[in-house]
């Protein structure tokens, strides 16, 4: 079988958004290289080479100073390929694992020691099983003598299903990519205001990552722009952005640099673009640098 094609464009457009010093990508994962950091036999999806060198050649490039790797399903719980990519920036990137909800806290510890902040559980159709969310509750008892927090990824249709629980979390909990709304559907649609509800709650963060994802009209994603707008005009403090590199997924490969001029639509004005890029980074997931 042939490789698979990378998801991810070697070659971005600079973007004419000039972003802050200390700017943070909050969502972008690593894949292999495979011959050093296999992937999962299991995995639900078995991606080209994304490695940690074409990440930060990108990050440069858009002028990106902080990032969070979030482990993918395609490594499984094996989280090596993330904690190689935090060694070489130390202090200035971080992670997200993926943990069984039977983790014990020295498996949480040796990860902490490696940069890691959070964990992350999928529940959306093409990324498998997930586990029952009351355990990933349990486990969260764990996570908070860490000061870790949960991510959660999970479809639009089941914010309302799985909110109530989450919200007896002891810890932070992330909500990925806007909830994975479909940008379509309009700002009123039954999700997108359960997210909004569930926002209320202070315990509660949302990642405007994802326009691609949620946009039916393509580049430069107009269509997903208001939704990324009335969470940073509602939650401004508890609002983080990334990239998603490099993009698994998708049948059309995004121009990291038009998603970075996409913060310009959403965040209008500089505090709200310092809040949303270094401010709450900075507060989430704790950096020194």
């Amino acid at each position: 079988m042939a490789d698979p094609t990378p998801s991810f464009n070697p070659k971005p457009s600079k973007p004419k958004l000039k972003l802050p010093p200390g700017s943070c990508d909050c969502h972008f994962h690593v894949f292999g290289p495979k011959a050093q950091f296999p992937f999962a036999k299991d995995a639900a999806y078995i991606p080209a080479d994304a490695p940690k060198e074409e990440l930060f050649a990108m990050h440069e490039f858009v002028g990106i100073d902080r990032g969070v790797v979030v482990q993918s399903a395609a490594h499984g719980f094996d989280n090596s390929a993330a904690a190689n990519l935090i060694a070489d920036k130390k202090g200035k990137y971080v992670g997200v694992a993926l943990l069984r909800t039977s983790a014990t806290a020295d498996e949480i510890k040796k990860l902490d020691t490696q940069g890691f902040k959070g964990v992350r559980f999928n529940y959306v159709g093409h990324l498998g099983t997930p586990p029952p969310i009351d355990q990933v509750v349990n486990l969260a008892s764990k996570l908070a003598a860490f000061g870790w927090h949960l991510q959660i990824h999970m479809d639009a249709g089941l914010i309302d299903q799985l909110a109530p629980k989450l919200a007896l979390s002891p810890v932070p909990v992330v909500i990925d990519h806007m909830g994975r709304i479909d940008a379509e559907k309009g700002l009123d649609q039954a999700p997108f205001r359960s997210l909004l509800k569930v926002l209320e709650d202070k315990k509660f963060w949302v990642k405007v990552s994802g326009t691609e994802r949620a946009s039916r009209e393509g580049p430069p994603y107009a269509d997903a722009v208001p939704y990324g707008r009335k969470l940073i005009d509602t939650f401004g403090d508890r609002v983080v952005w990334g990239t998603d590199w490099p993009h698994p997924n998708l049948k059309e490969i995004p121009d990291d640099g038009v998603l970075v001029d996409v913060i310009a639509q959403m965040a209008g004005d500089d505090a709200k673009r310092q809040a949303l890029l270094f401010d709450n980074p900075q507060r989430l997931y704790g950096f020194k640098a």
